[in-house]
Protein backbone atom coordinates (compact mmCIF):
# COMPACT_ATOMS: atom_id res chain seq x y z
CA UNK A 1 0.00 0.00 0.00
CA UNK A 2 1.76 3.22 -1.67
CA UNK A 3 -0.13 6.94 0.26
CA UNK A 4 0.46 10.21 -0.02
CA UNK A 5 1.99 11.92 2.32
CA UNK A 6 1.20 15.78 2.45
CA UNK A 7 4.33 16.41 4.77
CA UNK A 8 7.01 14.85 2.80
CA UNK A 9 4.68 15.17 -0.57
CA UNK A 10 5.22 12.11 -2.26
CA UNK A 11 4.07 9.03 -2.19
CA UNK A 12 5.18 6.43 0.27
CA UNK A 13 5.06 2.97 1.08
CA UNK A 14 2.55 2.10 3.99
CA UNK A 15 4.29 0.44 6.74
CA UNK A 16 2.44 0.63 10.60
CA UNK A 17 3.49 1.21 13.81
CA UNK A 18 2.18 -1.45 14.89
CA UNK A 19 2.27 -4.63 12.57
CA UNK A 20 -1.00 -5.77 11.25
CA UNK A 21 -2.61 -2.98 12.49
CA UNK A 22 -3.45 0.84 11.24
CA UNK A 23 -4.64 3.73 13.27
CA UNK A 24 -6.52 6.64 11.60
CA UNK A 25 -7.81 9.71 12.96
CA UNK A 26 -10.34 11.89 10.53
CA UNK A 27 -11.09 15.70 11.76
CA UNK A 28 -14.83 15.51 12.03
CA UNK A 29 -17.69 18.31 11.36
CA UNK A 30 -17.99 21.10 13.86
CA UNK A 31 -21.73 20.74 14.74
CA UNK A 32 -23.51 24.14 14.59
CA UNK A 33 -25.01 23.10 11.01
CA UNK A 34 -26.59 20.88 8.59
CA UNK A 35 -23.16 18.83 6.57
CA UNK A 36 -22.87 19.64 3.32
CA UNK A 37 -20.43 18.04 0.83
CA UNK A 38 -17.37 18.69 1.58
CA UNK A 39 -17.96 17.08 4.65
CA UNK A 40 -19.21 14.13 1.87
CA UNK A 41 -16.22 14.02 0.16
CA UNK A 42 -13.56 13.90 3.39
CA UNK A 43 -15.98 11.16 5.17
CA UNK A 44 -16.07 8.75 1.74
CA UNK A 45 -12.08 9.69 1.03
CA UNK A 46 -11.39 8.26 4.18
CA UNK A 47 -13.62 5.31 4.56
CA UNK A 48 -12.01 4.37 0.89
CA UNK A 49 -8.58 4.49 2.85
CA UNK A 50 -9.73 2.28 5.80
CA UNK A 51 -11.80 0.13 3.66
CA UNK A 52 -8.94 -0.50 1.83
CA UNK A 53 -6.24 -1.36 4.44
CA UNK A 54 -8.82 -3.96 5.75
CA UNK A 55 -9.40 -5.54 2.21
CA UNK A 56 -5.26 -5.99 2.73
CA UNK A 57 -6.05 -7.71 6.31
CA UNK A 58 -4.83 -4.67 8.28
CA UNK A 59 -7.05 -4.50 11.78
CA UNK A 60 -8.20 -0.83 11.57
CA UNK A 61 -9.32 1.67 13.93
CA UNK A 62 -11.05 4.89 12.64
CA UNK A 63 -11.78 7.69 15.00
CA UNK A 64 -13.50 10.55 13.95
CA UNK A 65 -13.95 13.60 16.15
CA UNK A 66 -17.13 15.87 16.84
CA UNK A 67 -16.57 19.28 17.98
CA UNK A 68 -18.93 20.63 19.81
CA UNK A 69 -17.85 23.31 21.47
CA UNK A 70 -17.19 26.06 19.32
CA UNK A 71 -17.72 30.17 18.84
CA UNK A 72 -20.36 29.01 15.88
CA UNK A 73 -22.60 26.58 18.26
CA UNK A 74 -22.41 29.27 21.30
CA UNK A 75 -24.05 31.71 18.85
CA UNK A 76 -26.51 29.47 17.74
CA UNK A 77 -27.23 28.87 21.24
CA UNK A 78 -27.78 32.46 21.38
CA UNK A 79 -29.80 33.00 18.23
CA UNK A 80 -32.28 29.92 18.89
CA UNK A 81 -32.57 29.48 22.65
CA UNK A 82 -31.88 25.82 22.12
CA UNK A 83 -29.23 24.30 24.74
CA UNK A 84 -25.81 23.61 23.44
CA UNK A 85 -26.79 19.99 23.59
CA UNK A 86 -29.69 20.34 21.89
CA UNK A 87 -27.55 21.68 18.83
CA UNK A 88 -25.11 19.41 19.00
CA UNK A 89 -27.27 16.08 19.57
CA UNK A 90 -29.49 17.27 16.83
CA UNK A 91 -26.16 17.70 14.50
CA UNK A 92 -24.64 14.76 15.16
CA UNK A 93 -27.22 12.58 14.48
CA UNK A 94 -28.24 14.06 11.04
CA UNK A 95 -24.29 13.91 10.32
CA UNK A 96 -24.37 10.12 11.21
CA UNK A 97 -27.82 9.86 9.19
CA UNK A 98 -26.53 11.34 6.08
CA UNK A 99 -23.11 9.18 6.23
CA UNK A 100 -24.63 6.01 6.56
CA UNK A 101 -26.76 6.84 3.21
CA UNK A 102 -23.84 7.61 1.79
CA UNK A 103 -22.04 4.23 3.08
CA UNK A 104 -19.91 5.42 5.20
CA UNK A 105 -19.35 2.93 8.39
CA UNK A 106 -19.32 4.11 11.41
CA UNK A 107 -15.94 5.30 13.24
CA UNK A 108 -14.84 3.16 15.73
CA UNK A 109 -14.12 6.08 18.55
CA UNK A 110 -16.17 8.88 17.71
CA UNK A 111 -15.27 11.47 20.59
CA UNK A 112 -17.06 14.95 21.58
CA UNK A 113 -15.08 17.85 22.75
CA UNK A 114 -17.38 18.24 25.82
CA UNK A 115 -16.63 14.53 26.96
CA UNK A 116 -12.99 14.88 26.40
CA UNK A 117 -11.70 18.30 28.87
CA UNK A 118 -9.70 16.54 31.31
CA UNK A 119 -7.43 14.72 28.42
CA UNK A 120 -7.66 18.71 27.24
CA UNK A 121 -6.48 20.35 30.16
CA UNK A 122 -4.48 17.07 31.24
CA UNK A 123 -2.22 18.54 27.73
CA UNK A 124 -2.36 21.89 28.44
CA UNK A 125 -1.01 21.51 32.42
CA UNK A 126 1.55 19.68 30.98
CA UNK A 127 3.00 22.39 28.46
CA UNK A 128 2.26 24.70 31.01
CA UNK A 129 4.48 22.94 33.26
CA UNK A 130 7.39 23.07 30.27
CA UNK A 131 6.71 26.47 30.23
CA UNK A 132 5.94 26.33 26.32
CA UNK A 133 2.34 26.92 27.19
CA UNK A 134 1.78 30.11 29.60
CA UNK A 135 -1.83 31.92 31.22
CA UNK A 136 -2.31 35.18 30.58
CA UNK A 137 -3.83 38.16 32.76
CA UNK A 138 -7.40 37.50 31.40
CA UNK A 139 -6.84 33.27 31.42
CA UNK A 140 -6.47 32.38 27.88
CA UNK A 141 -3.54 29.84 27.56
CA UNK A 142 -1.35 30.01 24.35
CA UNK A 143 1.34 27.68 22.88
CA UNK A 144 4.56 29.21 22.92
CA UNK A 145 5.59 27.98 18.82
CA UNK A 146 8.96 29.71 19.69
CA UNK A 147 9.78 26.78 22.13
CA UNK A 148 8.99 24.31 19.18
CA UNK A 149 11.84 24.49 16.68
CA UNK A 150 10.18 22.20 14.39
CA UNK A 151 7.10 24.43 14.26
CA UNK A 152 6.10 24.64 10.31
CA UNK A 153 7.30 21.27 9.95
CA UNK A 154 3.73 19.88 8.62
CA UNK A 155 2.52 22.39 6.38
CA UNK A 156 5.72 23.92 5.81
CA UNK A 157 3.94 27.80 5.73
CA UNK A 158 3.63 29.88 8.96
CA UNK A 159 1.94 33.47 8.36
CA UNK A 160 0.35 35.45 11.08
CA UNK A 161 -3.07 35.21 10.57
CA UNK A 162 -5.06 35.50 13.90
CA UNK A 163 -8.25 34.40 12.80
CA UNK A 164 -7.03 31.08 11.39
CA UNK A 165 -4.38 30.62 13.65
CA UNK A 166 -7.11 30.30 17.23
CA UNK A 167 -10.47 31.15 16.23
CA UNK A 168 -10.60 33.56 19.18
CA UNK A 169 -10.06 37.12 19.29
CA UNK A 170 -6.63 38.29 19.32
CA UNK A 171 -5.04 39.23 22.72
CA UNK A 172 -1.98 41.40 23.00
CA UNK A 173 -0.55 39.52 25.64
CA UNK A 174 0.89 37.01 23.57
CA UNK A 175 4.64 36.39 23.73
CA UNK A 176 4.61 36.25 19.78
CA UNK A 177 2.07 37.10 16.97
CA UNK A 178 1.90 33.13 15.92
CA UNK A 179 0.67 31.99 19.03
CA UNK A 180 -2.13 29.94 19.30
CA UNK A 181 -4.93 29.69 22.10
CA UNK A 182 -5.11 26.38 23.72
CA UNK A 183 -7.87 27.45 26.27
CA UNK A 184 -10.09 30.56 26.36
CA UNK A 185 -11.46 32.02 29.79
CA UNK A 186 -15.10 33.30 29.80
CA UNK A 187 -15.87 36.76 28.24
CA UNK A 188 -19.46 36.99 29.85
CA UNK A 189 -21.73 35.72 31.83
CA UNK A 190 -23.73 34.56 28.64
CA UNK A 191 -20.44 32.30 27.66
CA UNK A 192 -20.50 28.54 27.57
CA UNK A 193 -17.69 27.52 29.49
CA UNK A 194 -15.77 24.62 31.59
CA UNK A 195 -13.90 24.55 34.85
CA UNK A 196 -10.38 24.12 34.46
CA UNK A 197 -6.91 24.65 37.06
CA UNK A 198 -6.22 27.74 35.06
CA UNK A 199 -9.38 29.47 34.30
CA UNK A 200 -12.83 28.93 33.43
CA UNK A 201 -13.78 28.44 29.56
CA UNK A 202 -13.51 26.57 26.88
CA UNK A 203 -11.12 24.57 24.51
CA UNK A 204 -9.23 26.31 21.42
CA UNK A 205 -9.76 24.44 18.55
CA UNK A 206 -6.32 22.55 18.29
CA UNK A 207 -6.13 21.30 21.28
CA UNK A 208 -9.21 18.95 20.99
CA UNK A 209 -8.17 16.35 18.63
CA UNK A 210 -4.49 15.95 20.01
CA UNK A 211 -6.62 15.61 23.29
CA UNK A 212 -8.74 12.83 21.72
CA UNK A 213 -5.43 11.24 20.41
CA UNK A 214 -3.39 10.54 23.19
CA UNK A 215 -6.83 9.31 25.36
CA UNK A 216 -8.06 7.02 22.78
CA UNK A 217 -4.69 5.74 21.39
CA UNK A 218 -1.42 4.08 23.13
CA UNK A 219 0.78 4.75 19.90
CA UNK A 220 4.43 4.05 19.83
CA UNK A 221 7.71 6.04 21.06
CA UNK A 222 7.99 7.25 18.03
CA UNK A 223 4.03 7.82 16.63
CA UNK A 224 0.54 8.29 17.64
CA UNK A 225 -1.44 7.10 15.37
CA UNK A 226 -0.51 5.94 11.84
CA UNK A 227 -2.27 8.01 9.60
CA UNK A 228 -4.46 11.31 10.70
CA UNK A 229 -6.73 12.72 7.76
CA UNK A 230 -8.77 15.71 6.74
CA UNK A 231 -9.30 18.18 4.23
CA UNK A 232 -6.79 20.16 2.54
CA UNK A 233 -7.88 23.52 4.19
CA UNK A 234 -6.92 21.73 7.92
CA UNK A 235 -3.16 21.60 6.97
CA UNK A 236 -2.71 24.76 7.80
CA UNK A 237 -3.03 25.70 10.44
CA UNK A 238 -5.19 23.38 12.21
CA UNK A 239 -3.14 19.97 11.57
CA UNK A 240 0.16 22.22 12.46
CA UNK A 241 -0.92 23.74 15.84
CA UNK A 242 -1.90 19.74 16.22
CA UNK A 243 1.62 18.06 15.94
CA UNK A 244 3.45 21.02 17.64
CA UNK A 245 0.94 20.79 20.85
CA UNK A 246 1.32 17.12 20.79
CA UNK A 247 4.95 17.03 19.37
CA UNK A 248 5.79 18.98 22.89
CA UNK A 249 3.29 17.62 25.41
CA UNK A 250 4.71 14.30 24.93
CA UNK A 251 7.96 13.77 22.79
CA UNK A 252 6.75 11.91 20.12
CA UNK A 253 5.38 12.52 16.62
CA UNK A 254 1.86 12.91 16.59
CA UNK A 255 1.06 10.52 12.90
CA UNK A 256 3.43 9.15 10.92
CA UNK A 257 1.32 10.03 7.53
CA UNK A 258 -0.79 13.20 7.30
CA UNK A 259 -3.23 12.84 4.50
CA UNK A 260 -5.67 15.10 2.92
CA UNK A 261 -8.62 15.39 0.19
CA UNK A 262 -9.17 18.00 -2.22
CA UNK A 263 -11.52 20.47 -2.51
CA UNK A 264 -15.26 20.24 -3.84
CA UNK A 265 -16.61 23.34 -5.96
CA UNK A 266 -19.67 23.08 -7.23
CA UNK A 267 -20.36 24.11 -11.35
CA UNK A 268 -16.13 25.01 -10.89
CA UNK A 269 -17.24 27.58 -7.79
CA UNK A 270 -15.18 26.85 -4.42
CA UNK A 271 -18.18 25.71 -2.19
CA UNK A 272 -18.71 28.31 0.41
CA UNK A 273 -21.47 29.79 2.10
CA UNK A 274 -20.70 33.21 1.71
CA UNK A 275 -21.10 32.38 -2.21
CA UNK A 276 -24.50 31.08 -1.50
CA UNK A 277 -24.03 27.88 -3.11
CA UNK A 278 -23.31 25.43 -0.10
CA UNK A 279 -25.15 22.23 -0.95
CA UNK A 280 -26.44 20.38 1.69
CA UNK A 281 -26.33 16.65 1.38
CA UNK A 282 -29.96 16.30 3.07
CA UNK A 283 -30.74 18.45 0.11
CA UNK A 284 -28.85 16.29 -2.18
CA UNK A 285 -30.32 12.96 -0.37
CA UNK A 286 -33.63 14.04 -1.54
CA UNK A 287 -32.78 13.81 -5.20
CA UNK A 288 -30.01 11.05 -5.46
CA UNK A 289 -30.11 7.86 -3.15
CA UNK A 290 -26.94 7.63 -1.36
CA UNK A 291 -25.08 5.02 -3.62
CA UNK A 292 -25.37 6.81 -6.43
CA UNK A 293 -24.18 10.14 -4.67
CA UNK A 294 -21.25 7.72 -3.16
CA UNK A 295 -20.19 6.42 -6.64
CA UNK A 296 -20.08 9.83 -8.10
CA UNK A 297 -18.39 11.73 -5.29
CA UNK A 298 -15.54 8.40 -4.97
CA UNK A 299 -14.97 8.62 -9.10
CA UNK A 300 -12.16 11.64 -9.05
CA UNK A 301 -9.01 10.97 -6.97
CA UNK A 302 -9.15 12.33 -3.63
CA UNK A 303 -6.54 14.49 -3.87
CA UNK A 304 -8.29 16.35 -6.87
CA UNK A 305 -11.08 19.18 -6.19
CA UNK A 306 -14.12 18.08 -6.75
CA UNK A 307 -16.06 20.23 -9.36
CA UNK A 308 -20.18 18.87 -8.71
CA UNK A 309 -22.46 19.12 -11.77
CA UNK A 310 -25.52 17.15 -11.91
CA UNK A 311 -24.67 16.27 -15.57
CA UNK A 312 -21.52 14.21 -14.50
CA UNK A 313 -23.24 13.15 -11.64
CA UNK A 314 -26.11 11.81 -14.36
CA UNK A 315 -23.00 10.23 -16.53
CA UNK A 316 -21.47 8.86 -13.20
CA UNK A 317 -24.73 7.03 -12.43
CA UNK A 318 -24.78 5.41 -16.30
CA UNK A 319 -21.43 3.20 -14.64
CA UNK A 320 -23.57 2.10 -11.81
CA UNK A 321 -26.56 1.18 -13.62
CA UNK A 322 -23.66 -0.97 -15.77
CA UNK A 323 -23.15 -2.94 -12.91
CA UNK A 324 -26.46 -3.35 -11.33
CA UNK A 325 -27.17 -4.49 -14.59
CA UNK A 326 -24.71 -7.39 -14.53
CA UNK A 327 -26.08 -8.36 -11.25
CA UNK A 328 -29.28 -8.59 -12.85
CA UNK A 329 -28.82 -10.43 -15.13
CA UNK A 330 -26.52 -13.00 -12.90
CA UNK A 331 -29.57 -13.04 -10.40
CA UNK A 332 -30.41 -15.10 -8.63
CA UNK A 333 -27.60 -17.29 -7.64
CA UNK A 334 -25.22 -17.61 -4.87
CA UNK A 335 -21.72 -16.40 -4.96
CA UNK A 336 -18.58 -18.66 -5.05
CA UNK A 337 -15.60 -16.88 -4.98
CA UNK A 338 -14.24 -13.54 -6.84
CA UNK A 339 -12.01 -13.89 -9.94
CA UNK A 340 -8.42 -13.83 -8.43
CA UNK A 341 -7.15 -11.68 -11.46
CA UNK A 342 -9.92 -9.24 -10.93
CA UNK A 343 -9.36 -9.07 -6.79
CA UNK A 344 -5.76 -8.63 -7.85
CA UNK A 345 -6.19 -5.84 -10.00
CA UNK A 346 -8.36 -3.99 -8.03
CA UNK A 347 -6.38 -4.17 -5.04
CA UNK A 348 -3.09 -3.15 -6.84
CA UNK A 349 -5.11 -0.18 -7.81
CA UNK A 350 -6.30 0.86 -5.00
CA UNK A 351 -2.85 0.18 -3.09
CA UNK A 352 -1.97 2.82 -5.40
CA UNK A 353 -2.99 5.75 -3.06
CA UNK A 354 -6.53 4.58 -3.88
CA UNK A 355 -6.29 5.15 -7.56
CA UNK A 356 -10.00 4.96 -8.12
CA UNK A 357 -9.47 5.78 -12.29
CA UNK A 358 -7.83 2.70 -12.61
CA UNK A 359 -10.21 1.28 -10.47
CA UNK A 360 -13.12 2.05 -12.46
CA UNK A 361 -11.83 1.43 -15.31
CA UNK A 362 -10.88 -2.25 -14.56
CA UNK A 363 -14.84 -2.69 -13.22
CA UNK A 364 -15.42 -1.61 -16.75
CA UNK A 365 -13.64 -4.33 -17.98
CA UNK A 366 -14.99 -6.67 -16.04
CA UNK A 367 -18.33 -6.12 -16.37
CA UNK A 368 -18.01 -5.76 -20.20
CA UNK A 369 -16.20 -9.17 -21.24
CA UNK A 370 -18.98 -11.14 -19.13
CA UNK A 371 -21.91 -9.72 -20.63
CA UNK A 372 -20.16 -10.73 -23.76
CA UNK A 373 -19.22 -13.89 -22.05
CA UNK A 374 -22.69 -14.65 -20.64
CA UNK A 375 -24.30 -13.61 -24.13
CA UNK A 376 -22.02 -16.70 -25.52
CA UNK A 377 -23.29 -18.93 -22.85
CA UNK A 378 -26.26 -17.57 -20.77
CA UNK A 379 -26.79 -20.64 -18.71
CA UNK A 380 -22.65 -20.24 -17.25
CA UNK A 381 -23.71 -21.34 -13.70
CA UNK A 382 -19.63 -20.58 -12.85
CA UNK A 383 -19.63 -17.14 -14.54
CA UNK A 384 -22.36 -16.12 -12.58
CA UNK A 385 -21.43 -17.07 -9.03
CA UNK A 386 -18.09 -15.85 -9.87
CA UNK A 387 -19.55 -13.03 -11.23
CA UNK A 388 -22.33 -12.18 -7.90
CA UNK A 389 -18.53 -12.66 -5.83
CA UNK A 390 -16.91 -10.21 -7.86
CA UNK A 391 -19.50 -7.56 -7.06
CA UNK A 392 -19.71 -8.22 -3.43
CA UNK A 393 -16.07 -8.05 -3.48
CA UNK A 394 -16.87 -4.45 -4.70
CA UNK A 395 -19.45 -3.83 -2.18
CA UNK A 396 -17.03 -4.24 0.61
CA UNK A 397 -14.10 -2.70 -0.74
CA UNK A 398 -15.81 0.64 -2.63
CA UNK A 399 -19.46 0.43 -0.88
CA UNK A 400 -20.73 -0.10 -4.22
CA UNK A 401 -23.48 -2.70 -5.40
CA UNK A 402 -24.84 -4.04 -3.03
CA UNK A 403 -28.10 -3.22 -2.94
CA UNK A 404 -30.74 -5.89 -4.65
CA UNK A 405 -30.71 -4.95 -8.54
CA UNK A 406 -34.39 -4.58 -9.13
CA UNK A 407 -34.87 -2.35 -6.24
CA UNK A 408 -32.05 -0.55 -7.51
CA UNK A 409 -33.43 0.29 -10.72
CA UNK A 410 -36.88 1.56 -8.87
CA UNK A 411 -35.04 4.37 -7.14
CA UNK A 412 -36.75 7.78 -7.42
CA UNK A 413 -40.31 5.97 -7.13
CA UNK A 414 -42.62 7.02 -4.74
CA UNK A 415 -44.27 4.86 -2.44
CA UNK A 416 -47.73 5.33 -3.72
CA UNK A 417 -46.60 4.81 -7.45
CA UNK A 418 -45.01 1.61 -6.08
CA UNK A 419 -48.07 0.29 -4.44
CA UNK A 420 -50.05 0.93 -7.63
CA UNK A 421 -47.19 -1.12 -9.41
CA UNK A 422 -47.54 -3.95 -7.27
CA UNK A 423 -51.68 -4.24 -7.39
CA UNK A 424 -51.27 -3.69 -11.10
CA UNK A 425 -49.22 -6.63 -11.62
CA UNK A 426 -50.74 -8.76 -8.90
CA UNK A 427 -53.90 -7.88 -10.97
CA UNK A 428 -52.08 -9.54 -14.08
CA UNK A 429 -50.90 -12.51 -12.44
CA UNK A 430 -54.68 -13.15 -10.54
CA UNK A 431 -55.79 -12.60 -14.74
CA UNK A 432 -52.94 -15.30 -16.40
CA UNK A 433 -54.01 -17.93 -13.38
CA UNK A 434 -57.41 -17.32 -14.67
CA UNK A 435 -56.22 -17.66 -18.40
CA UNK A 436 -57.61 -14.28 -19.29
CA UNK A 437 -54.64 -13.31 -21.43
CA UNK A 438 -56.11 -10.65 -23.42
CA UNK A 439 -56.91 -9.06 -19.93
CA UNK A 440 -53.23 -9.87 -18.64
CA UNK A 441 -51.91 -8.23 -21.68
CA UNK A 442 -53.52 -5.34 -21.26
CA UNK A 443 -52.12 -4.49 -17.49
CA UNK A 444 -49.18 -5.50 -19.23
CA UNK A 445 -49.55 -2.67 -21.44
CA UNK A 446 -50.94 -0.31 -18.87
CA UNK A 447 -47.72 -0.71 -16.91
CA UNK A 448 -45.44 -0.21 -19.57
CA UNK A 449 -47.31 3.19 -20.33
CA UNK A 450 -46.23 4.09 -16.76
CA UNK A 451 -42.25 4.22 -17.65
CA UNK A 452 -41.98 0.48 -16.49
CA UNK A 453 -41.02 -2.78 -17.61
CA UNK A 454 -42.31 -6.44 -15.97
CA UNK A 455 -40.30 -9.31 -15.82
CA UNK A 456 -41.26 -13.14 -15.28
CA UNK A 457 -38.94 -14.60 -13.33
CA UNK A 458 -38.82 -18.04 -11.71
CA UNK A 459 -39.07 -16.01 -8.42
CA UNK A 460 -42.09 -13.93 -9.75
CA UNK A 461 -42.53 -10.96 -11.53
CA UNK A 462 -40.26 -8.34 -11.27
CA UNK A 463 -40.14 -4.74 -12.18
CA UNK A 464 -38.12 -1.71 -13.15
CA UNK A 465 -38.25 1.90 -14.10
CA UNK A 466 -37.26 2.26 -17.69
Amino acid sequence: MYIYDSVKKQKLPFESIVPNQASIYICGPTVYDDAHLGHARSSLSFDLLARTLKALNYQVTVAKNFTDIDDKIIKKVQETGQSLEEITTHYIASYKSEMRALGVVDADIEPKATESLGAMESLIQKLIAKDIAYVVNSGDVYFDTSKDENYGSISHQVVDDEENQSRVEHNSEKRNPKDFALWKACSSEQDICFETSFSKGRPGWHVECSAMIEKHFEGTDEYSIDIHAGGADLLFPHHENEAAQSRCATGHELSKYWIHNGFVNINGEKMSKSLGNSFFIKDALKVYDGEILRNYLISIHYRNDFNFNEEDLLNSKKRLDKLYRLKKRVTPTKASKPNIKFQQAIMSAMSDDLNISKTLAIIEEMISNTNDKLDENPKDKGLKKETLANIEFLDALLGLGGKEPFSYFQIGIDEKTKNTIEALIEARNSAKREKDYEKSDAIRDEISAMGIEIMDTANGTVWERL
